[in-house]
């Protein structure tokens, strides 16, 4: 029987193999499931590195079009950024990753699954709720949360053993994805330092190109298609925006929010492509959805953003909160047209077959055709009444406030 470990290539799982090795005694399989940020030269010095820790196998999946098109392209679709500002960088790539990890265990015939998380995080009981769903027949082993290890104490656990252990590991945890990169340690402890230039991988927006960078993007029932004309499939598509965002320092922020353990937890990130994609998304459903769509889906996926967040996908309501969005996307195809510039983006316009927007059904202006004056006059009068009749009708309103008897 063996152990299948998710395998990153970082600190905390590059300790987990010689440990698991030598406390269990069983063979040991590493797995990476790339859901983005795995360059191939970057795949074979993770390759490498499993091996010279003492894995007995190592295999990478390939996850990327599996998150797009499960997770992301809801994010895009939801618009779905936490507390305003974070886009799920890292949540929905612990769903497909624990998926993966548990399809790859049965075929391997493993008896357990081991994962790297710590006791104060989020990827815990993202994990674990995952691997409890799909999984609860195989054992989960977590060595750092288990004995309640620091970054320190791996550090030197390995360095005990002859492993050499990257200064930049111990300083910062890094993770890298289709939908970007966090950033945590050090200044993030706290909430009073920003994360340095140097801990991102994108150009700052200071020292960015002085010249703007402009394209158009195009939506087909609320995925994205092409960029400036030319089709791309969502794997392609968010990457190439993750580079060309990147260059003009574009994505970079810092969030602070509640973690599922019930702290505050803050993060640097930067996610150029996520940045891009729900600003011209959201600009587009302005012109295709009515005032009430709008409305309703911002709270259906803010609160699917938040289970997602919370590793709850296997919820049956997040599958009702997707038909809900997928139904509302059947009119968002259209143009977008957006510039880059020093980290800012700016749209400047949408076209759409389906634009609500049409100057065939209403004239915009001083005069419309689909009303008069005197039809304008009765329904703002009309509109006025349930405050009017509230402010005569409640207690203690003065005649100084407003406050009379109706005027008919």
């Amino acid at each position: 029987m063996s152990i299948l470990l998710a395998y990153s290539g970082g600190l905390d799982t590059s300790f987990c193999v010689p440990f698991l090795k030598e406390q269990f005694g069983e063979p040991v399989i590493t797995v990476t499931v790339n859901t983005g940020g795995v360059a191939p030269d970057e795949a074979s010095a993770i390759h490498a590195r499993s091996l010279e820790l003492g894995a007995d196998n190592h295999i990478l999946l390939d996850g990327r079009r599996r998150l797009f098109d499960d997770h992301l392209s809801y994010l895009i679709k939801g618009n779905v950024l936490r507390g305003g500002v974070y886009p799920l960088c890292v949540g929905p790539e612990r769903v497909v990753q624990a998926r993966m990890i548990v399809e790859e265990a049965r075929r391997q015939g493993a008896r357990a699954v081991a994962h790297g998380s710590t006791g104060a995080g989020n990827d815990q009981v993202r994990f674990d709720v995952a691997l409890r769903i799909l999984a609860g027949d195989l054992e989960v082993i977590t060595p750092i949360r288990e004995h309640g290890l620091s970054r320190a104490d791996t550090t030197t656990y390995l360095k005990e053993r002859g492993f050499d252990v990257p200064a930049s590991t111990t300083t910062y945890s890094i993770n890298s994805g289709l939908w970007g990169t966090t950033i945590g340690g050090r200044e993030t402890l706290d909430t009073r330092e920003p994360v340095p230039d140097e801990a991102y991988g994108t150009t700052s927006p200071a020292e960015a190109p002085d010249q703007p960078l402009d394209m158009v993007l195009a939506f087909r029932d609320g995925v994205p298609v092409s960029v400036n004309g030319t089709a791309l499939d969502p794997v392609s598509l968010v990457e190439h925006l993750n580079r060309v965002g990147g260059e003009h320092g574009v994505g970079r922020a810092i969030h602070v929010g509640d973690t599922i353990l019930g702290i505050k937890g803050r993060v640097a990130f930067e996610a150029p492509a996520a940045a891009i994609l729900i600003a011209t998304h959201r600009e587009l459903e302005k012109v295709v959805l009515s005032k009430w769509q709008q409305y309703q889906k911002s709270h259906l996926a803010d609160f699917y953003g938040m289970l997602l967040h919370e590793g709850q996908y296997f919820d049956p309501v997040m599958r009702d909160i997707e038909a809900f969005i997928d139904q509302s996307q059947t009119v968002v195809t259209g143009e977008v047209r957006l510039r880059l510039f020093k980290g800012g983006i700016q749209v400047f316009g949408c076209t759409s077959p389906h634009s609500m927007f049409d100057a065939n059904v209403a004239t915009y202006g001083e005069t419309n055709e689909l009303w008069d004056g005197r039809d304008a006059r009765g329904f703002a009068r009309i509109a006025a009444v349930h405050a009017l009749l509230a402010r005569t009708a409640g207690p203690g309103v003065s005649e100084a406030q407003g406050a009379g008897q109706p005027n008919p």
